[in-house]
This record gives C-alpha cells, sequence and structure tokens, in this order.
C-alpha cells in the first residue's frame, strides 16, 4: 500500500497524509531518508490494524491510535515479527512526531496524543565500539586497484569516508558544489543528521586523491555539480546497499592479506568510528571529534572517550604483573572487626 495514495476520507489517514508530505519536508525540513522510515513505520501500523485489531484502513480512525493500541503494536512487532529493540524505539520515535503534530492539530484529543507521549524507548544494550586499526585502515585503503575508473573511485569513496567521518547518507548525498579544492583551506561541506551542515577540512593526500577522480569524471565542470559525486554505471548516486557491498569487498581482500588487523563485522559506521578513535588517541580534543562528526550534544561523541579508556584498561590488565608482596594486600578495614568504628576513624 502506498500512504502517498492513500484515500483521506479518514482522520487518521487525513493527518497522516498531512503529516507525511507536507509537515515533514516543509516546516521541519526532513531529510528523505527519514520521511521514508516514518512512512515504512505506518505501513507496519496500518498492517498490524488490519491483520491483528481487524480495522481495516478506511476504518482507521485518530480514536483508534491510544496508549494501549500503541503499545500492543510495539509489543507485537517485537514477539511476532521478530524486530530489535532498537528497531521498536525507531517505531515509537515515528509515532511519537506524527502525535506531536497531532497536539497541535488535533488539540481536543490532547490528554490522548500526551498519553501516547509518556510511552518511554526501552533501553538497548550498548555494543562495543567496532573500529579499525590505523594499519586497518592503512590495508584495506591499499587494497584498490588504481590502474581501473572503478578502483580509483572506490579509493577517493572510502578513503573520503574515513577522512571526513562522514556517515554513509551523507558520503551518498555529496555532489561536487559542496567541495572546496581549488585553493587552501581545502573542505567539504556535509549535510548531516536534521539538515545540518558542517564544514570539515581536508587533508592534502585526500584532495589529491578527489582532484584527480573529479578532474577525470569531469566534476569540475558547471553543469557537472549538482550531479552525484559518487555514482555508479548508469549514472545515478550510490545507494546505502552499494557502498556497503563496495566496502566489503575491500574488508573481505584485506583479511585475506593481513586477518590480525581486519576485525569480524566492519560496516560503513565502522569507518566513522574509526577516525574518531584514531583522533582521540592523537591527543584531539573531544570537543573538535564532536564538531568533525556533527554530533548535537558532546555526551554522544563521549563513548570514543569511554571505549578508550577500556582499551587502556584492558591493555594494563594483560601487561601487569603482581609483584605486590602478599602480606601488603591486606586492607586496614580488614583488619577490623568493627566496620563501623573503622569508618569513624577515618
Amino acid at each position: 500500500m502506498n500512504i502517498n495514495n492513500m484515500n483521506t476520507d479518514t482522520s487518521f489517514a487525513k493527518y497522516l497524509s498531512r503529516f507525511l508530505s507536507q509537515y515533514l519536508p516543509h516546516q521541519r525540513n526532513t531529510s528523505a531518508h527519514t520521511i521514508a522510515s516514518y512512512r515504512d513505520c505506518f505501513l507496519q501500523f496500518i498492517h498490524y490494524m488490519k491483520k491483528v485489531k481487524n480495522v481495516k484502513v478506511e476504518k482507521l480512525t485518530l480514536e483508534k491510535l491510544t496508549r494501549e493500541c500503541v503499545l500492543d503494536f510495539l509489543s507485537w512487532i517485537r514477539q511476532e515479527r521478530g524486530c530489535s529493540v532498537a528497531t521498536r524505539n525507531y517505531r515509537l520515535a515515528a509515532i511519537h512526531s506524527f502525535v506531536r503534530y497531532l497536539q497541535y492539530e488535533e488539540i481536543q484529543n490532547l490528554e490522548q496524543w500526551q498519553k501516547i507521549l509518556s510511552i518511554k524507548a526501552m533501553k538497548t544494550e550498548r555494543k562495543s565500539i567496532n573500529y579499525l586499526t590505523t594499519e586497518g585502515v592503512r590495508a584495506l585503503l591499499k587494497q584498490h586497484d588504481t590502474t581501473t575508473s572503478g578502483g580509483r573511485r572506490n579509493l577517493a569513496l572510502l578513503s573520503l569516508m574515513y577522512d571526513t567521518g562522514a556517515r554513509v547518507q551523507e558520503i551518498i548525498d555529496l555532489t561536487p558544489d559542496a567541495i572546496r579544492i581549488e585553493s587552501k583551506p581545502y573542505t567539504i561541506r556535509l549535510l548531516g543528521k536534521g539538515r545540518k551542515a558542517r564544514i570539515v577540512p581536508l587533508l592534502e593526500e585526500q584532495v589529491a586523491i578527489l582532484k584527480k577522480y573529479m578532474q577525470e569524471n569531469h566534476l569540475f565542470e558547471n553543469h557537472r555539480l549538482k550531479h552525484p559525486l559518487f555514482f555508479n554505471v548508469r549514472d545515478e548516486k550510490l545507494t546505502r546497499a552499494g557502498v556497503t557491498y563496495i566496502l566489503k569487498t575491500y574488508v573481505d581482500m584485506a583479511r585475506k592479506e593481513n586477518p590480525e588487523v581486519i576485525p569480524d563485522n566492519i560496516s560503513c559506521h565502522s569507518l566513522r568510528h574509526s577516525k574518531a578513535m584514531h583522533l582521540l588517541q592523537a591527543g584531539v580534543n573531544l570537543v573538535y571529534i564532536r564538531d568533525l562528526l556533527g554530533h548535537v550534544s558532546i555526551q554522544t561523541t563521549d563513548i570514543y572517550a569511554r571505549a578508550d579508556s577500556k582499551l587502556k584498561r584492558e591493555a594494563l590488565e594483560k601487561a601487569y604483573v603482581d609483584l605486590i608482596p602478599k602480606n601488603a594486600k591486606t586492607r586496614e578495614w580488614e583488619k577490623n572487626q568493627n566496620l563501623l568504628d573503622w569508618l569513624k576513624s577515618l
């Protein structure tokens, strides 16, 4: 079912159509990627209402969008569809966004909307950051066959993704007019989440690779400035799956040659993590790393500092040599049978 062509006779259909086609793109300036994600959420919700609640889309009204209904839907996608906690939280975020919009459009149902907004996201297990060492990045980038146009494009793509710490969608959406490499300082403009632009500096080595690639593909010419910077054989911009395939190809090649520096489960986001970790290990301030990555809060960037501290501790534990005499290990409080007295004496 295509939501854009949905019959808008019901209140739910009418407001959902306006939310996706007018409010998000024109008032919130939401990216097409986010709108597509929200659309998928409501397609799944409509399917759930028909299959489980026996409510067809032409009978689906706003009155049926209740806190209990949303909770049942979230449970259903976890239990019946096997969705992860993260996916469950993404679906809830989409519903929350729609309900916030309804607070101003259907204010008479404010209590109903606030009850839905009170639904909390589930806590997710914090995963360890998967990243490449500098030796790993070097091994990855040297796999490219620069005697072919495809190899030169892939080298420019992956090296730029690492060098800028860009998200994969930011790289896909790049056009030549975002590149400033005619003279110093060399920079690139990335459009991140929420369409927030940031300027990222480029190094000489990266500029040399990028300039050669752009000249080869005539991307400095005026009529090509809005063309995708990285494109496929059909002259269309790459997809996320396409970039992932390119990365996997070179990861597999590098792993065969040097398996100890290429960990399992390397993704496009791993290159972003790698750049952040390498900057942190080089002593770059977290504030600068935050700005480079386009994080809103430094608390988001702080995960790299925590991950690095863990690695340092693990390395120290592995290298630890027990030199302390056994009788010196007894703590003062262990000698004192009356812990309360000992605490008071401190």
